[in-house]
């Protein structure tokens, strides 16, 4: 039995059975797919070299998230967390100095991840948006590389976010309300505490309304590819040129929304050329997934700031930089 998001946001039974989730991966550049016991047991844990005080390592952030999580939802199954890794440090043990790297003993290297992403899924708490099974989800970020470690011990820096995953190709529909780049924190404690504020802070029913609204504008053949053009010219606008829109994607990510443009089965072009912003919002979030697990988020959220500020002008018909 699974469960939906009523008008006031709360959690309600609902008898359908989930459908299966896409095996493909909720990001996809330049990471890999780990164990949290792989985290917890084969990696070793940064240390502030001043003072050699411990970081919060990976599997400590994500067994956190998870038992907030089993928390909050105690009458759900709570799907184990999908981890994904990238820029693998590697060391080796003081015995092995000198040593050949061929010869290394499995025992005298060491690893850690300069960064991870994880996300964890309640499989049975949907909502059908534009056709679209979308499920709830909770996730976070933490980059080694956006802490300084050659310092004393001083906050940590987190991210987290709850939203949706669509069940159709894992694309994250993350809102505003629902993500938190600024978690700074000195503690498991203190670290769970920001998870639950964000969490019972999120409005699902705001969320969900603003992806449904999306189906009703569209965008014609001659102005999708406007936009692509003006996504393009974007980057390289002078100073004194009109800024200030959610733009975070690059040319190569903008390049393969004009190929699922033309290609995709599931959020491409209508037959007259035609695309409606669920599509297109689609497209920008399958197009995120090439991005490294430390802008990932941002750039899911700056693309529903996009779409949603595209169907407000298209709807108040007032003057958009990017559509005329």
């Amino acid at each position: 039995m699974g469960a939906l998001i009523n008008s006031n946001g709360q959690v309600v039974q609902n008898q359908s059975e989930p459908p299966s989730i896409s095996s493909s991966g909720f990001i996809e550049a330049n990471t890999q797919e780990v164990s949290l016991e792989h985290l917890r047991n084969d990696c070793i844990i940064p240390v502030f070299s001043k003072d050699n005080e411990s970081t919060i390592s990976h599997s400590q952030f994500i067994n956190q998230v998870y038992e907030v999580v089993q928390e909050l939802y105690p009458e759900y199954e709570v799907s184990p967390p999908s981890i994904r890794v990238s820029h693998m440090i590697k060391g080796r043990i003081p015995s092995a100095v000198g040593k050949p790297a061929k010869e290394l003993l499995e025992h005298e290297k060491t690893i850690y991840y300069e960064r991870c992403a994880f996300l964890i899924d309640i499989p049975r708490i949907t909502e059908t948006v534009n056709g679209n099974t979308l499920g709830l989800s909770i996730g976070g970020v933490r980059a080694y590389n956006q802490e300084n470690l050659y310092s004393k011990k001083s906050l940590e820096k987190f991210k987290v976010f709850i939203g949706f995953k669509n069940w159709v190709c894992t694309n994250l529909c993350i809102s505003t309300d629902g993500f938190s780049n600024k978690i700074r924190v000195g503690s498991i404690g203190e670290l769970s505490e920001a998870v639950l504020m964000l969490v019972k802070g999120y409005n699902a029913e705001k969320h969900l309304g603003m992806m449904e609204r999306m189906s009703g504008f569209s965008l014609t053949e001659r102005q999708f590819a406007h936009l692509i053009g003006k996504l393009r010219m974007y980057p390289y606008l002078g100073k004194e040129a009109e800024k200030g829109f959610p733009i975070a994607m690059n040319d190569s990510q903008v390049t393969r929304v004009v190929k699922e443009y033309y290609g995709c089965p599931n959020f491409g072009r209508d037959g007259d050329g035609s695309i409606n912003l669920w599509n297109l919002y689609n497209l920008f979030t399958e197009a995120n997934k090439s991005s490294y697990i430390d802008h990932s988020f941002e750039r899911s959220v700056s693309a529903y700031e996009l779409v949603n500020m595209l169907g407000n002008s298209m709807q108040n018909g007032s003057q958009n930089w990017l559509l005329s």
